[in-house]
């Protein structure tokens, strides 16, 4: 199991202590380092900023909004930043929520499944630069139809470090996690439980069976808040109002897909109580409705020997590498847990 080190989401500005923790998750020998990005900081430029004071970790975003850029504009940054790094770039994609997409980016959210499919298809023809890149699809079109005419269909100037740069993709749904397996190289799961990996398991097996070409390697890198405490519920504490955020309040109540997931879970009546407190702006009251079990089934909290008793199951599923959180202090102290 790999450790990989998760900078997360920016709040009025840079998380304080970054670059330290990212020096020390190299050291310490973590495999990666990841950016993200919601409707604040993006994820290129940080990585590229504080990328550069590293030489070993590989780095990744998790993850770039595919509705923020166009696939021609995500893939020539992946080639940008995979020849400054040596070759060591992840291009983590997302197609996030319709509040986010319509509501930040003004661009139409329906059918994320067939925009996923084409934009990592023009991508990979941009990055393999084998030929002037055409798509003729439903949601792209190069060069576009109804314009002036005068598009016509370039190669990049730049000459790809690698012609196949690594894609992974987040997603939450069966039907998306599949599309991971039939078409990319890794797969971010953002909750995931050891409980539920015999359907996440399904999941991948129906894309990797969909796949033109088997995967010769094929992460699932997951986002796993790992805090070592004597006090179980106080650990859980720390963790509960950030899930309180994301099943109440990240997305609208009709559509929320991390709602969902906790609801597959098992945990549905707990997944609608939290988003009906939260939505009512209740929450506090949100945040107390979410169980401990919820947290342990989801995270890695308390005592050393517990953390290290649990392990074992995220061991056996399907996930290769743990994404955790946190300061250089906090980073010094799971990896002495963990390794």
């Amino acid at each position: 199991m790999k450790l990989g080190y998760h900078i997360g989401y920016w709040s009025s500005g840079p998380p304080e202590g970054a670059l330290e923790a990212i020096r020390t998750a190299e050291d310490l020998g973590f495999d990666s380092v990841w950016t993200a990005e919601g409707y604040g900081s993006d994820a290129l430029t940080p990585l590229a900023w504080w990328g550069a004071s590293t030489s070993r970790v590989t780095l990744g975003t998790n993850i770039v909004q595919m509705s923020a850029r166009t696939p021609t504009a995500t893939a020539m940054a992946a080639m940008t930043l995979d020849h400054l790094s040596g070759g060591r770039f992840v291009l983590g994609l997302g197609a996030s929520g319709p509040q986010v997409v319509e509501g930040w980016y003004g661009q139409p959210y329906p059918r994320p499944l067939a925009r996923t499919r084409e934009y990592v298809d023009i991508v990979r023809k941009v990055v393999a630069r084998e030929a002037p890149v055409t798509h003729d699809g439903r949601q792209y079109q190069l060069p576009l139809d109804g314009g002036t005419g005068l598009g016509k269909p370039l190669k990049a100037t730049v000459h790809p470090l690698r012609t196949h740069i690594p894609i992974y993709l987040a997603a939450e749904g069966p039907k998306n996690v599949a599309l991971s397996a039939e078409i990319c190289d890794g797969w971010l799961p953002l909750f995931f439980s050891p409980r539920t990996n015999e359907f996440y398991r399904a999941a991948l097996d129906e894309g990797f069976a969909r796949r033109a070409e088997p995967a010769s390697e094929f992460e699932v890198a997951a986002s796993v808040p790992v805090i070592v405490h004597d006090d179980v519920e106080v650990a859980a504490q720390a963790i509960k109002p950030a899930l309180a955020l994301y099943i109440g309040g990240m997305g609208a109540k009709s559509v929320n897909f991390h709602h969902d997931v906790f609801a597959r879970m098992g945990y549905g009546d707990v997944a609608d109580k939290v988003q009906d407190l939260y939505l009512a702006g209740r929450k506090d009251e949100a945040t107390a409705a979410i169980p401990t079990r919820l947290v342990e089934d989801t995270a890695l909290i308390g005592p050393p020997a517990k953390i290290r008793d649990e392990l074992a199951e995220w061991e056996e599923s399907v996930v290769t590498t743990l994404l955790v959180r946190g300061d250089a202090r906090t980073l010094r102290r799971v990896a002495d847990v963990l390794s």
